[in-house]
């Protein structure tokens, strides 16, 4: 039987509004989510959601409202006991989203010092797909080569730079370009944004 279960790795880059919105839309889609957040991620969420989001202990209803959270599983970022920290946990792909330099150093490096850090490695190791969603301007040497390090290594360097082709009219409209793309890599229907030519 194919894995269809998904891990999304929320950091603290800015950019929350594309972590948030991406786990709506694979729990929409039916998929099952396995979310990690790092503590950086929820002063993110404080300062560009207004939303408290306390990691220990989780509430679900904090971070994504009334959706439907019956097919997310939550991992404190401390937990190596979890199942995505072992090969042997089979999924369909991890979306690491946003994804902070800090954290994109990490994976290149294969300095597993948190579960999100653990799972890309996984992912990697495994060779599942994963998708780092970067959001950080301007980009240095140091930043540069170590994207180059993940992407050589088997990740997709996916960086929140939303589209203008299709004309967005409002915020959540460029937030659902580049939650779109994600999707795309992650093999998951949505009809976020009308593409090229339609």
């Amino acid at each position: 039987m194919a894995a269809t279960d998904l891990v999304v790795a929320i950091t603290g880059a800015s950019g929350s509004p594309y972590g948030v919105r991406l786990l709506q839309i694979l729990l929409q889609s039916g998929r099952t989510v396995h979310l990690t957040i790092s503590p950086a991620a929820s002063e993110v969420f404080r300062a560009e959601l207004g939303r408290e989001v306390r990691l220990d202990p989780f509430d679900p209803a904090s971070l994504l409202g009334d959706c439907d959270t019956s097919r997310l599983h939550y991992h404190h970022f401390r937990d190596f006991r979890a199942g995505i920290a072992s090969g042997s946990f089979l999924t369909a792909g991890m979306a690491v989203c946003p994804c902070s330099m800090g954290t994109i150093s990490a994976i290149a490096h294969g300095t597993s010092s948190n579960l999100i850090h653990r799972a890309a490695d996984v992912h990697l190791k495994e060779r599942r797909k994963l998708i780092l969603v970067p959001r950080e301007t301007p980009l240095g040497i140091v930043q540069l080569k170590n994207l180059l390090a993940c992407a050589e290594a088997g990740a997709v360097v996916l960086p929140a730079m939303p589209g203008f082709y299709n004309k967005p009219r409002i915020i959540e409209d460029m937030v659902d370009f580049v939650v779109a793309r994600v999707c795309d890599q992650l093999g998951v229907e949505h009809n976020l944004f009308k593409r090229w030519s339609e």
